[in-house]
């Protein structure tokens, strides 16, 4: 599909302190767009200045709630190229969402070409400071004006672009995490493997609860039982056991995170034994108490590697390993971010260049 491309004529002025960027509160010149309706297709792809779009009040996408979105990022290397992280497969996952939701299958061919072309205008906005990056939001919303619980015949498809600062600005640090035990996120069956607004929404009023018991996350329990652990709100949750590491099995209602499998294969790359299964969350206690278990963290874009201090449920709070960095969280985070930049080499062809 031919885009077409309309430069902006007034310019934002870029952040000049790149250790202030923070997460998600500026973004760039300029935005990726196309439009879906049923029989036509996907068509009318461009490039246009970064600007708000009309929304009838009647929009579906506010009373039914189709929207799904992706996040991946841009790097800098040091000889100032720019390279995207498994791009492809953000797209990939973003069309398995949509069936689920019953929207129309993404035009990836064009999405990632799209974005190719969005980058290299916008290439500017790609911080240089070590350790930021260019997040990447692509979205997906029904559009069809009327009330009625039913599948969209028309969406909107658009790419964002924002440059974020460094997740850790003094190093990895260990956060805390709260299992919840009340609320659920999602069951098999449901929509919990996708990656739709609606998954979030759920999960804020959990968020808030921790947050005001002092905590950084919130840990997912399984919907039907409540004690196997699934994932953390915006991560995918991993427990180490000295050189083996153990994940929760996929199974329906956990987000199937690329950095996830990113990380599960560049650990049996690195020699370490890592494991799928059902992690009941008292023997993860148990097994944290009895030292067995030495390190546990997060893996998402975000953070990419997000290591775990305390773990805490209900009024029981565990310190894992001895509350710092643990050696396997840190060798995964520099290898995968050692990749990321192009300081290490690609072994596993998850790095476009621009």
């Amino acid at each position: 599909m031919e885009i077409s491309v309309t430069l902006s004529q007034n310019l934002k002025q870029k952040p000049q302190d790149e250790s202030a960027l923070g997460f998600g509160r500026i973004f760039t010149d300029h935005m990726f767009m196309m439009d879906y309706e049923a029989g036509a297709g996907w068509h009318n792809a461009r490039i246009v200045p970064y600007q708000p779009f009309a929304m009838d009040p009647a929009s579906m996408v506010l009373h039914y709630g189709q929207a799904i979105f992706e996040g991946c990022k841009c790097y800098r290397r040091e000889d100032g190229g720019l390279q995207l992280f498994r791009a492809e497969d953000n797209f990939a996952r973003m069309t398995r969402s949509a069936r689920r939701m019953c929207m129309p299958a993404l035009d990836e061919e064009t999405a990632m070409e799209g974005l190719k072309q969005l980058i290299r205008i916008d290439a500017d906005w790609v911080p240089r400071k070590e350790g930021t990056s260019l997040y990447i939001r692509p979205t997906m919303v029904s559009m069809d004006v009327g009330l009625g619980v039913h599948a969209s015949s028309k969406y909107c498809f658009f790419i964002i672009l924002s440059p974020v600062g460094a997740y850790y600005k003094e190093g990895l640090k260990p956060v805390s995490i709260y299992v919840e035990d009340e609320y659920v996120r999602a069951v098999r069956g449901g929509v919990g493997f996708t990656k739709c607004a609606g998954n979030y929404a759920a999960s804020i009023l959990a968020g808030d609860i921790a947050e005001k018991k002092g905590f950084s996350q919130v840990l997912w329990l399984d919907g039907v039982e409540q004690k196997y652990i699934e994932e953390v709100g915006s991560m995918n949750m991993m427990f180490a056991y000295g050189n083996k590491i153990v994940t929760p099995v996929l199974n329906g209602s956990i987000l199937p995170g690329i950095t996830r499998d990113s990380v599960l294969k560049l650990a049996r790359q690195l020699g370490y034994e890592a494991e799928e299964a059902r992690l009941n969350v008292e023997e993860i206690f148990a097994d944290a108490k009895a030292g067995k278990l030495t390190e546990a963290f997060g893996t998402g874009t975000a953070a990419v590697i997000s290591p775990v201090g305390v773990l805490a449920l209900k009024d029981e709070k565990v310190t894992l390993g001895d509350g710092g960095i643990g050696p396997v969280a840190q060798k995964l985070y520099d290898t995968l971010t050692g990749i990321q930049y192009g300081r290490l080499e690609d072994k596993n062809g998850w790095i476009t260049k621009l």
